[in-house]
């Protein structure tokens, strides 16, 4: 089983409260957390970076969070990468499209603690 210590998180997310709070608990936690606020800028982090798993928002600027999954599952690298999405958007057709994009999970902001969170990137990585 994976030690949380040596697992990196990447963090794409324009909204610097929700950055803050889960960046502080998953270093609490163990993990390497690298932070981008936009899906540029995530895809550049998570190439360099070889995270992991990834915490996707889907209403960010420069890049949207559903564009940035597209290319990131077309690429060798990241076409497996586990991916967790959360954002405010609970429409069906936006989970859909997350889901048909091969997410591991799908959490609308105002229905997730930080501990669900944790417990869901735990759960997908085989973390203690």
């Amino acid at each position: 089983m994976p030690n949380a210590s040596k697992l990196t998180i990447v963090l794409v997310e324009d909204d610097q409260a929700t950055i803050d709070a889960l960046r502080v608990r998953f270093v609490k936690e163990g993990f390497r957390v690298i932070r981008a606020k936009n899906g540029v800028e995530g895809l550049r982090k998570i190439e360099r970076e070889r995270p992991d798993i990834i915490l996707l928002d889907l209403v960010m600027p420069v890049m949207d969070g559903l564009t940035m999954l597209e290319k990131l599952r077309a690429t060798p690298w990241g076409e497996a990468l586990p991916v967790i999405v959360l954002t405010n958007w609970s429409e069906v057709e936006k989970i859909e499209h997350a889901l048909r994009g091969g997410v591991y999970d799908y959490l609308v902001k105002t229905d997730w603690t930080l501990d669900a969170v944790v417990r869901k990137v735990k759960d997908r990585l085989n973390a203690p």
